[in-house]
């Protein structure tokens, strides 16, 4: 017998085989048989006797015997006394007035005498008085017993077949349950499974209160230890309260009978299902009890034999369906946690900033507490003082020492994550449980990161299920999740002091050129993006000519932004020694070969602007093409002339293109971000979009100043302020020409 239930014999009824014998000798005789005790209430009762009294009592054991008989006054608030019973308690027979099963007055033969046991206890006889109203009573209750054993067999064999090779535990409960709950005549059925620790609470009928019912019962320490070591059902008896158990207030304890052994057994109040009269039903298979089936009555009800025996029949073959759909729940219930944590992965990994990183943290960490039907409760760590302090859910902050409770190699651990499991008996447990906070769960401990010691707990209320592995697994892999977040936001840290630095010594400035009036315009698509891959520069050279750059490299962050700085230097090296717009191109290609060690290429616009003989050469690599706007906005014109992207192969060709201007004109530079850029229905804006907005604010009415921020605002609006990808933007109006200077011979 467990520690935890404690067990005496029923007073006044014997011990050892006698208790036996007296009962199956109160199964045997055809007269109905109650024992009482000195303060009326009744003890015991067989068959017979719950056949001819108790429809009309709802409830026999436990209830007074006075209630039995037709008395002349109300004495339910009246202290017992056998004397002033309607019969003798001698042993002598009596006639007596008596509430029968069908609701009416009777006369019924009584035989009660005291039995010389430790207590007071009597023993009552009673039978029918008339032959002829004895044996219409006769028939009637073996009819009854006729249909009552014909509706537990066509409810067997229902449950049989109503539930053939089901692979869901839920479908199968649902339905197994509820066809016991009605075969039985049942007020609820609960059903547990057998999992880490103890059996958890997995399925319930709709008639019963399930926040009443333990969700976990613990190995060895609840009734299910009585039927798993017996191997059969057990019908259990809750025994009212005492009196002075009702004084002292809540009842922490209650006392139940087995009726396989009426033996009464004490045990805790929050480990008894919410019935009152109840059998426990082992489900059996391969030699070990893999669920636990509770049929129960709210109100004291009797419990046959063969009830018990209908019961462990339609377990034993419920076992078989079992196996099979507890094997597909587990899987499915890994997938749905698999599932959950990868939403709750991508909800973190679309935080950006410091504050936004810990606001998703915190309600990852929430939402995952909620998944579990736990609490969360976050823990500091000051290891100079050896405590962890937890913000409890009822007691709010409270200091826990670190080497009584997490262990002293908390202080220690540096990196990575770790789940430590919290059980009911640990040290932390404990000093929770003496606080009246929920104990049981697991530590997730995530070391240090942003500088701060990260871990928290997951716990459920004392006597709860504990966390599984499928659980723990979930947490583990969640707790990684969130310091892969934070190394990665720190790694954006770092990247972004380099970005600053970069950015610094990579401005992209338009230099003051006679003759030229020129804008330039850059918007990042995401706040944290200081520097991207696109960039622009006007230079201007001698002999009124000047070098127009826009270029996209591919990639984003320091990379991009690096290898942006370096084209940018080489170009206006190039411009200086007086190449080509093609030549520059393919030397910036052989340099691009060799200098970034990821597969980085770059789209450029290389352009040569001779103011004096008014023409622009360029060479377009891989990029949007350029257009030029003629005055007046009567024309757009498109630079068509087209090379491949650069860095991408060695033996690429790259050729120039020329074109006239005049003055008024205005050359559109821009990179695919402008293009491509989506509205929320995911419409592009498209180059015939961009054509229309040019010449909408190229108009004469239009002024030149503010035309880029013009253009920006458009897209804005087409796209809700939600840019795809980085834009930039530059704009050259041509002011003066002529005036040929020199000829120049470009190499």
């Amino acid at each position: 017998m467990p520690k935890a239930l404690g067990k005496r014999h029923v007073e006044g009824i014997g011990e050892g085989s006698l208790s036996g014998t007296l009962a199956r000798l109160l199964q045997l005789t055809g007269d109905a048989v109650v024992a009482f005790d000195g303060a009326g209430r009744v003890l015991l009762a067989n068959d017979e006797a719950a056949s001819l009294f108790f429809s009309a009592l709802e409830g026999l054991v436990g209830s007074d015997v006075r209630g039995l008989f037709q008395l002349e006054a109300d004495v339910a608030d009246v202290p017992f006394c056998a004397q002033d019973l309607p019969f003798p308690v001698d042993g002598s027979g009596a006639l007596v007035l008596c509430r029968t099963a069908g609701g009416h007055l009777s006369a019924v033969r009584v035989r009660c005498d005291a039995v010389h046991a430790p207590g007071e206890t009597y023993l009552l006889v009673a039978r029918l008085a008339g032959d002829a109203e004895a044996a219409e009573h006769e028939t009637e209750r073996t009819v009854a017993e006729l249909r009552r054993a014909n509706k537990r067999l066509a409810g067997a064999m229902n449950i049989v077949l109503d539930t053939l090779d089901y692979e869901d535990v839920g479908s199968l409960f649902g339905r197994a349950l509820e066809e016991i709950c009605e075969t039985m005549e049942a007020d609820g059925v609960l059903a547990y499974i057998a999992d880490v620790g103890g059996f958890h609470l997995r399925g319930a009928t709709e008639g019963v209160d399930a926040s009443r019912a333990p969700r976990f019962m613990e190995y060895g320490r609840g009734l299910e230890t009585l039927a798993a070591r017996s191997g059969m059902a057990q019908r259990i008896r809750v025994l009212p309260p005492a009196g002075e158990a009702l004084r002292q207030g809540r009842l922490s304890n209650r006392e139940v009978v087995n009726e396989e052994t009426h033996e009464v057994l004490k045990i805790s109040a929050r480990r008894l299902p919410p019935f009152t009269s109840f059998i426990v039903v082992p489900v059996w298979f391969d030699g070990r009890a893999i669920a636990m089936i509770e049929v129960g009555w709210e109100r004291m009800h009797p419990l046959r034999e063969d009830d018990a025996k209908l019961l462990d029949a339609v377990a034993h073959y419920l076992s078989v369906q079992l196996v099979g759909a507890l094997s597909a729940m587990r899987a499915e219930r890994a997938q749905s946690f698999d599932a959950l944590g990868t939403d709750l992965r991508e909800e973190l990994m679309g935080a950006s900033g410091e504050k936004d990183v810990e606001q998703r943290v915190r309600d990852v960490l929430a939402d995952a507490a909620d998944a579990l039907e736990a609490a969360l409760v976050p823990l500091g760590v000051n290891e100079h003082q050896s405590v962890v302090v937890a913000d409890l859910p009822l007691c709010g902050h409270r200091a826990i020492p670190v080497t009584e409770t997490l262990g002293e190699d908390v202080a220690a651990h540096e990196e990575g994550a770790r789940v430590t499991d919290v059980g009911p008996e640990s040290p932390l447990a404990q000093t929770l449980r003496d606080l009246g906070e929920p104990c049981v769960g697991a530590l997730v401990d995530m070391g240090y990161l942003a500088g701060e010691r990260r871990a928290f707990l997951v716990l459920r209320p004392d006597g709860e299920e504990p966390l599984d592995e499928v659980e723990h697994g979930f947490l583990l892999r969640l707790a990684q999740d969130v310091c892969d977040i934070y190394r990665g936001e720190a790694e954006r840290a770092q990247d972004k002091r380099i970005s600053q630095a970069l950015q610094r010594g990579m401005r992209n400035e338009l230099q003051k050129v006679e003759g030229l009036t020129a804008q330039g315009l850059y918007s990042s698509a995401t706040a944290a993006a200081f520097v991207g891959g696109d960039f622009y520069d006007l230079i201007r050279l001698p002999d009124r000519r000047a070098c127009v750059i826009m270029g996209d490299v591919s990639g984003k962050g320091v990379e991009a932004a690096s290898v942006s700085a370096a084209v940018k230097t080489a170009l206006g090296a190039y411009a200086w020694e007086g190449l080509t717009p093609a030549r520059m191109v393919r030397s910036l290609n052989d340099f691009l070969l060799g200098f970034s060690r990821l597969e980085t290429f770059a789209t450029l616009f290389v352009g040569i602007i001779d103011l004096g003989a008014a023409t622009i050469t360029y060479c377009s690599a891989g990029h949007p093409p350029a257009l030029l706007v003629r005055a007046g906005a009567q024309e757009i014109s498109m630079l068509d002339v087209q090379s491949g992207v650069v860095g991408a192969f060695a033996d690429i060709s790259y050729q120039d293109g020329v074109v006239s201007v005049g003055e008024g004109d205005v050359l559109m530079l821009y990179t695919d971000g402008t293009t491509e850029a989506r509205d929320p229905g995911g419409a592009f804006f498209g180059e015939q979009g961009l054509r229309d907005m040019l010449m909408r604010e190229s108009a004469p009415d239009k002024p030149f100043e503010g035309f880029l921020d013009r253009l920006l605002a458009t897209l804005d609006a087409f796209t809700g302020q939600r840019l795809d990808d980085d834009v930039a933007m530059v704009a050259v109006r041509f002011d003066e020409l002529g005036g040929l200077p020199p000829k120049i011979s470009y190499k």
